[in-house]
């Protein structure tokens, strides 16, 4: 089975930000926002136990609770395993986090052993008894550093043989990695033995940074039919007027690289979100994009970028300027 026939819709829901990640969510705003999600048809869902120690997947699994379960697809991340105490809190606080179920010691664990659990324990926290998809979680240099090649091998005879098994059995539908680097991506290709369907790629497939991508990645995934699923469209906020690049504060070539692009959209009346998603959208790997969510009105301000008319004129006029790769798909180019 394809992915692009797994996921319902090219719009989904990242739910880092539920997590905290940014900012403390309260949480029946945590909550409001995946209910706009819902109002607004969005019917996948990607989360991650590391997303502030199962928080997220707390969150959405109340959110969630009630809905059909056949009308939406859940994606989540092994690689991490959740542990039954607390740690880095103060004594007075311990008492509220096992109040609320949420202990948060996490350990980063590849193995097979590992996988199973960390799979059980997200149906538990996201109170659901399947979920669609598995991707293994930051298996790459930003997170290892050196020792990333150790952690690949680690997965290799361990996440990678599970859910290549849970897959075959019928468990889950698909698995692959969910990195911020593509040579993760590049080097499971190369191998024989598991059989990846889909890649979550946050970062590296966006209006700001694409090359890498496209030159090395890209082309193999369409070419063996599956599929890749964009995180992070909007560069950690980058291109829509945040201050960040990479979770980190702009490098001058980079805000400058986001004042040529708008003065370019203003010029044709382009939002900078239209022109993330859709620039994203536009290359025939990718199956969804899943930009992140902390607020109800940021679901609205996404579909209307998804749906926005851009004429070809903007995109020329982009890789006119070499703001864009000249191999890079482009809506209405070709």
């Amino acid at each position: 089975m394809s992915i692009k026939d797994i996921l319902p819709s090219k719009l989904g829901f990242g739910a880092a930000p539920l997590g905290n990640m940014f900012r403390d969510i309260p949480q029946q705003e945590a909550l409001a926002t995946v209910e706009a999600a819902w109002a607004d048809g969005i019917r996948y869902f990607d989360n991650a136990p590391f997303y502030g120690a199962g928080l997220a997947e707390l969150r959405m699994g109340e959110a969630l609770a009630g809905k059909p379960r056949g009308e939406y697809v859940i994606s989540t991340k092994v690689g991490r395993v959740i542990l039954d105490e607390v740690e880095d809190i103060s004594p007075s606080e311990k008492g509220e986090v096992f109040k609320h179920g949420r202990p948060n010691k996490v350990v980063n664990d590849y193995s097979s052993d590992a996988t199973l659990r960390s799979i059980e324990d997200s149906l538990k926290r996201l109170r659901t008894d399947h979920i669609e998809i598995a991707f293994v979680h930051d298996l790459a240099q930003d997170f290892w550093g050196d020792q990333w090649l150790g952690q690949f091998e680690e997965a290799r005879t361990g996440a990678f043989k599970a859910l290549d098994r849970l897959r075959d059995e019928g468990v889950i539908k698909a698995w692959g990695l969910g990195v911020n680097r593509v040579e993760p991506i590049e080097l499971l290709l190369d191998l024989d033995e598991p059989r990846p369907d889909v890649f979550l790629l946050a970062g590296r497939y966006t209006l700001l940074d694409h090359e890498r991508a496209l030159q090395r990645v890209m082309p193999k995934v369409a070419e063996r039919g599956l599929g890749i699923v964009v995180g992070g469209p909007y560069s950690s906020g980058a291109l829509v007027g945040g201050p960040n690049f990479e979770y980190a504060p702009m490098t001058p070539d980079v805000r400058d690289k986001v004042s040529r692009i708008k003065s370019i959209a203003d010029r044709h009346a382009v939002s900078m979100k239209a022109a993330g998603l859709q620039f994203s959208l536009a290359n025939p790997a990718v199956a969804a994009v899943i930009p992140g969510a902390s607020q109800p009105s940021r679901i609205a301000e996404d579909r209307a970028a998804l749906t926005e008319t851009i004429s070809p004129a903007f995109w020329k006029e982009l890789r006119e300027a070499g703001l864009v790769s000249p191999a890079a798909p482009l809506p209405g180019i070709f």
